[in-house]
Order: C-alpha cells, then structure tokens, then sequence
C-alpha cells in the first residue's frame, strides 16, 4: 500500500495533523488508543471510517521505519 493512501496531510484538514487518508482521523490516536490498551477492533469500532488495512500498513511501515539499520 502506498504511503498516499494511508497517511494524508493538508493545512486545511486540522491544521496538517497527519490523518489516515479519507478521513478526518488523526494517526495519533491510533497510537494513543494502542498505548492506553485498546486493540485495534476497539479503534475500527470508535473509527468506523478508518480501514483495518491503512492500520496494518501504517504499523509496517511504522516498523521498517525504526528497524532499518543506522
């Protein structure tokens, strides 16, 4: 999955707050709700618009990202 289609930013949508794309959803509270305990199906239930792939895609990346060598 492209980066586009998960991740989106736009001064006019919050302000630029990265949020998962085609929605008005902040990635910040996927990770706020994952670090207060919640599971993903509790996140898709409060998030509706969000879908189970941008997650899995945002978490792999998100993995690459700080697993790659220095």
């Amino acid at each position: 999955m492209k980066e586009a289609e998960i991740i989106h930013s736009d001064p006019e949508i919050l302000g630029g707050t990265p949020v998962f794309a085609g929605t008005r959803v902040p990635i910040r509270s996927l990770f706020d709700h994952l670090e207060g305990g919640d599971s993903i199906d509790d996140f898709l239930t409060g998030f509706p618009s969000v879908r189970r792939d941008q997650i899995i895609a945002l978490l792999e990346m998100s993995q690459s990202r700080v697993l790659e060598p220095a």
